[in-house]
């Protein structure tokens, strides 16, 4: 190929789609930020459209998904909104809040999803252009599977993003769900022939067992869809990193002999989950989610975790009698933590005047198990705040709608003090930050206060590894699955290659 004939910078790049959702694209991406940073390239992840309740702000205050700030930390790129301009927050199922440059947009129904996207696309293909020109190479995510093609007329995550930008395509597949190479033959074959052009490859994910098993089946994949089967991942262990969706919950939950139990609500609108990983990291501690009174009352800690919905989560929540759990954890005196949606349910009264998040005007009684109450209001609070905890620095981020504050008809003769920016009252606590267990002074101090408070033999480990750098190690490990799998030659040439027009 002669130089000229080669892609051009501003569109210098590589997708890696999925067979399906949580195929694996997301770490696979990472783990090529951080192979690629390894290898000398300034490297930037992108993801046009991001539908997901686990985000992350960035440091000038914008909002951006979980899994593209992750992967810019293996980039070793500072997160930022052209990395993500496009971020979905589901609030109901037909119904999500669109989160554009960082920052709140309106909403879309379900009916616009296939035709009413033209301006978030433009402004994506922007973001995408923008990053291409200060970055050598950006690695983009897809979304879901390219092969939905009742999607693919206002496609831009996919396709429509590989077609504008001239990018080639890797499908990633899941072998551990069973079916790969139906999935993968079956991606290909319902794709249109201007987009199988830029499908260059596959790359099968979290394989167990000899592989020399595999090698026919991959053999007869290459044969008949005349496209390399790239390498094969193995399934790595104890991975867990910022899951991107709910599909990947429960990756982490099972843990041997723990002496501390922590069980957190799996809410239907749960949001920004990822709060649960850092207990899981430490060792004897085990984190489940559930919807069972059984587990939240024997265990040692429960966790009410954000919430994209709020009111309709309580109102969930006291359908199913899960209310009534909590409160006996209360009057019992066992440990209850609450965080952003989580501790706004845990509030006297929810006022929602403008019907920001139930559709119209309304107000309604919370657990009560905190003297507060939440107020509802138009603008979205997005922030990094900083503070302390027993002597202890925390480090965390805020992104809500409601206000909370002491209310002072519900306080009456109890005492309530502060806890972060919320507040704790007996063996109930309550706050807005996301993030705060990550540092690792605060949520092993907490950890012994749970303990204490419920007899359990649970210590920290002073010799444990922090949660920051338990993160680097598995960015490491993940890219090292991938350069051996892979390798780092055979990336880079596609990206070189191109697709041209």
């Amino acid at each position: 190929m002669h130089e000229n004939d080669r892609v051009t910078p501003q569109t210098r790049g590589l997708l890696f789609a999925g067979t399906t959702s949580d195929a694996g694209k997301s770490l696979v991406t990472a783990a090529a930020c951080r192979l690629f940073a390894r290898n000398g390239v300034k490297v930037a992840p992108f993801k046009s459209q991001n539908m997901s309740n686990n985000s992350m702000v960035c440091s000038d205050g914008s909002e951006i998904g979980r899994a593209q700030w992750l992967q810019a930390v293996a980039a070793g790129a500072e997160p930022e909104t052209a990395m993500n301009p496009v971020l979905l927050k589901p609030g109901s199922d037909r119904r999500s809040h669109i989160v554009l440059l960082g920052k709140p947009a309106g909403t879309l129904e379900a009916g616009e999803f296939a035709t009413g996207r033209a301006h978030l696309a433009k402004a994506a293909f922007e973001a995408y252009r923008d990053l291409a020109s200060r970055y050598d190479v950006v690695l983009s995510e897809g979304a879901g599977s390219p092969a939905e093609v009742n999607l693919r007329a206002g496609d831009y995550v996919n396709m429509g993003l590989a077609r504008e930008m001239h990018l080639p395509v890797v499908v990633v597949g899941d072998i551990d769900r069973g079916g790969v190479l139906a999935a993968m033959f079956g991606t290909l074959g319902m794709l249109e022939p201007a987009d199988q052009r830029h499908l260059k490859g596959w790359i099968v994910n979290k394989f167990r067992g000899d592989v020399e098993l595999l090698r026919p089946g991959l053999r007869t994949l290459e044969e008949r869809t005349d496209r390399p089967v790239l390498g094969v991942i193995p399934w790595l262990a104890d991975l867990w990193l910022d899951s991107e969706d709910a599909l990947a919950i429960a990756g982490w939950q099972h843990r041997v002999d723990p002496t501390l139990r922590v069980a957190a609500v799996r809410f239907p609108r749960i949001s920004n989950a990822t709060d649960l990983d850092a207990l899981a990291a430490e060792p004897g501690v085990a984190v489940a989610f559930t919807t069972s009174a059984a587990e939240l009352a024997d265990a040692d800690l429960v966790v009410l975790p954000g919430s994209r919905a709020t009111l309709s989560d309580l109102a969930w929540l006291r359908e199913r009698g899960l209310d009534a759990a909590i409160a006996r954890r209360v009057v019992e005196g066992k440990p209850v933590l609450g965080i952003c949606g989580g501790n706004q349910m845990l509030a006297a009264t929810i006022h929602d005047p403008l019907g920001i998040e139930a559709g119209s005007p309304t107000s309604v009684a919370g657990l009560g198990l905190l003297p507060t109450r939440v107020d509802f209001g138009a603008d979205k609070i997005l922030g990094r705040p900083t503070g302390s905890w027993r002597g202890e620095h925390v480090a965390a981020y805020e992104i809500h709608h409601g206000v909370t504050t002491l209310d002072g008809d519900a306080l009456r003769a109890w005492e309530a003090s502060m806890f972060l920016d919320g507040f704790t009252m007996g063996a109930v606590w309550g706050t807005t930050w996301h993030g705060a267990f990550e540092s690792d002074g605060f949520r092993r101090a907490f950890l012994a206060e749970v303990a204490s408070r419920t007899g359990s033999p649970w210590t920290p480990q002073p010799d444990a590894p922090g949660y920051a750098d338990r993160r680097e190690d598995m960015l490491d490990r993940l890219a090292d699955a991938l350069d051996e799998a892979v390798g780092f030659q055979p990336l880079i040439d596609l990206v070189d290659a191109g697709v041209q027009p």
